[in-house]
């Protein structure tokens, strides 16, 4: 990203941002302000740091001025996505031959470790996954260029990246993925979601054991305690620092701090680093207004592909394309967030940027060069 902001000076193009960089400085200050105010400021600073990240805005709707340079980025993305799939695909097989190995049940094997590709963690590898399988999915649907050259290249890709995410037994990204998905289809082919609940059930009964039981899982209390229990403390956490939040960090620090009186003894097995849920721990980090900040930013972007959208001909389908994905993008990132921190895992967030980049460049009332 250095190397890009450089070679972004150095080229001399006009530097931009879109209008989302309003309230994203406005969650940036109180970022700061809630850090000044935790009287911990040592510990806080990674998220300072961490500000880094958002020059990636800056970078892309700098940069890619031409939808044709959006067009390479998604097959790219495609690509590189498919060949990170596949590395997941052949942890999973891994997996399963070393559990059937040691005879030992699979699904309670391998979910406390689940496949990464090539990523640190299986949260990133599915957030990623989802980012690229939905831009590809508006993609196929609607860009001319997907007719004329590379379909089955594009297919293929289709078929591993949404293996590597059904592998990946994350039920967040499996819910955020097939809202999202239902979202560009009704704008594709509405008749086509009659399908849907068909396609479903027959995937469900015919799907191996262990993924059917993690899909069961989903609406079972007993494999929902842990984030109960982090949302629970949460909202203790709120409740007490409305304003300004404990501060940058301090959500792991004091979390036993917040546990409430009845909270089970020992806790549920899980990670209590963060709160599994980006709006409930951005106000206890930071304080609801930073929350409503970034909620203000993300419908936001909403708003704004989706007034494009309405002023499109109906020529313009490299413009429709990046928009719907953007929207679907942001939609899938939303829903997922009720159950996962995905806005702070930095490889997440990049992406999430340069689709917000895009998004903005397809929405310009001046059409981009083709």
């Amino acid at each position: 990203m250095a190397l890009a902001l450089v070679a972004l000076l150095l080229s001399k193009a006009p530097l931009r941002l879109p209008r989302i960089w309003m309230p994203l400085a406005v969650f940036l200050t109180l970022t700061l302000v809630s850090l000044a105010a935790s009287g911990d400021m040592a510990s806080g600073l990674p998220q300072v740091r961490k500000m880094y990240v958002y020059s990636m805005l800056l970078v892309a709707f700098s940069l890619f001025r031409e939808l044709r340079l959006i067009r390479w980025l998604i097959a790219s993305w495609a690509g590189i996505g498919t060949l990170v799939a596949a590395r997941g695909i052949v942890q999973f097989s891994a997996k399963l031959a070393e559990a059937r190995a040691a005879g030992k049940n699979f699904y309670e094997f391998y979910e406390p470790e689940r496949i990464t590709g090539f990523m640190s963690h299986w949260m990133t590898f599915g957030g990623q996954q989802m980012f690229v399988l939905l831009m590809l999915m508006a993609y196929l649907f609607w860009s001319p260029a997907a007719r004329k050259r590379g379909m089955w290249f594009y297919l293929l890709c289709l078929g591993m990246l949404s293996t590597g995410l059904l592998l990946g037994y994350t039920r967040s990204i499996w819910i955020a993925t097939g809202l999202a998905t239902l979202y560009l289809i009704w704008f594709w082919k509405r008749s086509m979601l009659l399908l849907a609940p068909v396609l479903l059930l027959i995937g469900f009964f015919m799907a191996p054991a262990s993924i059917r039981t993690r899909a069961r899982s989903i609406f079972q209390a007993r494999d929902n305690q842990v984030r109960l229990v982090m949302w629970e403390t949460g909202l203790r956490m709120v409740e007490a620092h409305p304003w300004l939040g404990l501060g940058p960090e301090q959500v792991k620090i004091q979390f036993k701090d917040y546990l409430a009186p009845d909270a089970p003894d020992p806790l549920p097995s899980g990670w209590y680093g963060h709160l599994h849920n980006f709006y409930l721990q951005y106000a206890a980090e930071r304080g609801v207004p930073a929350m409503l900040v970034i909620v203000w930013m993300l419908l936001m972007m909403l708003t704004d592909f989706w007034k494009a959208l309405r002023r499109l001909q109906p020529d313009e389908g490299d413009r429709r394309f990046i928009l719907h994905g953007a929207i679907a993008v942001t939609l899938a990132l939303m829903v997922a967030g009720l159950f996962e921190h995905n806005l702070g895992d930095t490889e997440v967030l990049t992406m999430f940027l340069v689709v917000a980049a895009c998004g903005y460049v397809a929405a310009e009332k001046e059409p981009a060069v083709a």
